[in-house]
């Protein structure tokens, strides 16, 4: 597929048929993944890949997970999480010279930033593999719980979850905010020279 036929057609998809996403694939989505920008090759990316069994354990954490129940039926769940502390340490070493890892050298939390490009690069591949995915917040009050249940580094931050499928969506759903709601001109969002 041409990526401006990917870009395009990226969209957010909450219903899933019962079919598995095949493991060549679900390998693509996180090869990709780990390609994605890191603030002094940093790599301070991890994630966490759940399927089948791990599925069920992850919807049942805090029976907080699910926004909208539909997304349950995706047959794979990746969640990325960030690692600041790789990027400190990484910032510390002697070609950066940030010996003293002060976390206020940093304009923004570049481990975030990353983090969340290599989601993207998840949410494209999925699209580029014919797949559908939906990209979506970890209640703030689960998290611990998250941990808990999978054994996650207190220094690893979930970022959020990414469920992913093959699309089986009745058109009630393609109806969302995202089909109603007209995309902001660009005019509005796009300033050259000066706001």
């Amino acid at each position: 597929m041409e990526f401006q036929d990917v870009v395009r057609r990226r969209r957010m998809v909450r219903r899933y048929q019962d079919r598995p996403v095949p493991e060549q694939v679900r390998d693509r989505l996180l090869d990709n993944a780990t390609r994605g920008p890191s603030a002094g090759f940093s790599q301070g990316q991890a994630f966490l890949v759940l399927e089948g069994a791990d599925l069920a354990r992850f919807w049942a954490v805090d029976d907080l997970w699910a926004v909208d129940s539909v997304q349950e039926t995706a047959p794979l769940v990746i969640v990325p999480l960030s690692c600041k502390r790789v990027y400190l340490d990484r910032y510390a070493e002697p070609d950066k010279g940030w010996a003293d890892r002060d976390e206020a050298r940093w304009p923004v939390p570049f481990w975030h930033i990353d983090t969340g490009m290599a989601a993207l690069l998840i949410l494209q591949t999925a699209v580029d593999e014919g797949l559908g995915a939906l990209y979506f917040g970890l209640p703030p009050g689960s998290v611990e719980a998250f941990r808990a249940e999978f054994g996650v580094p207190a220094d690893h931050e979930p970022i959020g979850a990414i469920a992913l499928g093959y699309p089986d969506e009745p058109a009630q759903h393609q109806l969302s905010s995202a089909r109603t709601r007209p995309r902001r001109d660009r005019d509005e969002v796009i300033h050259h020279g000066r706001w």
